[in-house]
């Protein structure tokens, strides 16, 4: 039984009725309430690469799971689990791919991951939140010309730096926007 199920049929809340209510169900509050920070900490780690998204997300469904009634079978938290797992090792695969398809090193990958933590600080008050389109785009080519000392080939390689980085985020966001889904969905299942 769902936590709101136990309250539906109450006419007023009092402390009577508070100090009757089990422990389970100030458990599963707060199994939702962490639950819902991990999910809104886990989206965040899909632009800051020190935080990282799906695995985080990933636990915030697990906590739908402590409740009395959990929400979601075996199979589909083993299918989500490997899912955030894939993603993240993916996440550190896929720059180094466009990097490599576009000439770069890995200067252009450290320097995509550089510019987008220092242009979220930086950048941010100048161009809002294209600081994290422009922060990493412009560290993979600064990395890039230290170690190529070309411009033209530095910005080729920073391109498919960035490219790389965007599609790596891009599938974490993606990702974390269906397990977020899946936990409204639980909350209501």
């Amino acid at each position: 039984m769902r936590l709101w199920d136990r309250w539906d049929n109450l006419e007023e809340i009092n402390t009577e009725t508070v100090e009757s209510i089990d422990i389970s169900a100030w458990l599963e509050i707060l199994y939702i309430v962490v639950g819902a920070i991990l999910m809104i900490v886990g989206l965040v780690g899909c632009v800051l690469p020190v935080i990282p998204g799906p695995p985080i997300s990933f636990i915030g469904l697990l906590m739908l799971q402590f409740g009395d009634d959990p929400a979601f079978s075996t199979g589909t938290m083993v299918f989500w689990g490997f899912t955030a797992v894939v993603v993240t090792v993916l996440d550190y695969v896929v720059p180094a791919i466009g990097t490599r398809k576009f000439g770069g090193t890995r200067y252009g990958v450290w320097g995509s991951i550089l510019g987008l933590l220092l242009g979220i600080f930086f950048l941010t008050p100048i161009v809002g939140p294209f600081s994290v389109v422009i922060g990493p785009f412009l560290g993979a080519y600064i990395g890039e010309l230290i170690k190529l000392q070309d411009s033209k080939l530095a910005f080729r390689a920073a391109l498919g730096s960035f490219i790389g980085f965007l599609a790596g985020t891009m599938l974490k966001i993606f990702i974390c926007l269906i397990m977020a889904g899946y936990f409204v969905y639980g909350l209501f299942a």
